[in-house]
């Protein structure tokens, strides 16, 4: 065999199917989760109201409204390799994150992003219950920005991955 072992075809497929089978199936649930989640954090309320952005449509509001406040839930750590144009960061946890936005301006539109969208989404429903009328969420977080190459504020760059 010239000194490679051959490896039976049967014992790879034995593994692998069914770690690509249970992967697909976390992906596929995650996404139902989310979208049920998305739902009902972003429903219609009569005091506030929520929307989900992509990072091109969050940059264009960026551009043309500089009303906008932007908040940061990512850790200091993260924060440190780049942050939004304008971003004020409030790590997302604890009682100091709700006092933290007692400051800010409820009438003005909020635009809140974390690395991937989940630490975000919490905050949204506490912007939403704190009572500010209108909070924006930059869907996928710095992960989209960063993908779409988008600019980055101090550490880091918005270079898109594997191209």
């Amino acid at each position: 065999m010239n000194g490679i072992a051959a490896i039976p075809v049967g014992s790879i497929l034995g593994w692998v199917l069914p770690m690509m089978a249970a992967i697909a199936a976390i992906s596929v649930a995650w996404w139902v989760w989310e979208s049920f989640w998305d739902r009902r954090l972003f429903a219609p309320k009569v005091t506030t109201r929520a929307v989900n952005l992509s990072a091109r449509q969050a940059r264009e509001l960026l551009e043309a409204n500089r009303e906008v406040q932007v908040l940061d839930v990512r850790t200091p750590q993260e924060a440190e390799q780049g942050t939004l144009p304008g971003a004020r960061q409030v790590p997302w946890g604890g009682p100091s994150f709700r006092r933290s936005l007692e400051a800010w301006d409820r009438s003005r539109p909020v635009l809140v992003y974390c690395a991937g969208g989940y630490r975000s989404r919490k905050a949204v429903r506490v912007l939403r219950d704190l009572g500010f009328r209108s909070v924006l969420h930059l869907h996928r977080g710095m992960i989209a920005w960063r993908w779409a190459g988008y600019p980055l504020e101090g550490g880091g760059s918005g270079v898109r991955p594997f191209r």
